[in-house]
């Protein structure tokens, strides 16, 4: 799999992957124009909504309407190392979701493919080279 990544300018950089471009831009106090989400945000997005869409699947095969399921994240941070330190998902389920699935909804949840690849990171390289016109 390959992502391309580009400069559009100012502080965007966006990227091309599987058919999508996603944009992000800088806060207007980080000198960009605050026209798309940061590319933290987006990374702490990804956890969210990995998250939810184990928690759709898990209520689809049952046959469980998701319309009034909801879920909210909460981040803890160190600010010293600019890091999140904790993340506390919370899936707040309406009053007529079977009570036998709740503990199963949960665990679902935490099958999340960016949770799990969080824990058993991957090794990272870095290069560059100057391309020839």
């Amino acid at each position: 799999m390959e992502m391309d990544v580009y400069f559009p300018g100012g502080k965007k950089v966006n990227a091309n992957y599987k058919g999508f471009t996603i944009e992000t831009d800088q806060a207007k106090e980080e000198g960009g124009e605050k026209s798309a989400p940061e590319p933290y945000s987006l990374f702490l997005a990804s956890i969210g909504t990995c998250a939810g869409i184990y928690v759709v699947y898990f209520c689809q095969e049952r046959g469980i309407d998701t319309s009034n399921i909801k879920m909210k994240l909460q981040f803890e941070r160190n600010e010293e190392k600019h890091l999140t330190t904790a993340v506390h998902i919370h899936i707040d389920l309406p009053p007529d979701f079977p009570p036998k699935y709740k503990a199963a909804v949960v665990k679902t949840a935490e099958l999340c493919s960016v949770k799990r690849n969080i824990l058993d990171p991957p090794q990272f390289t870095v290069s560059a080279a100057i391309r020839e016109e």
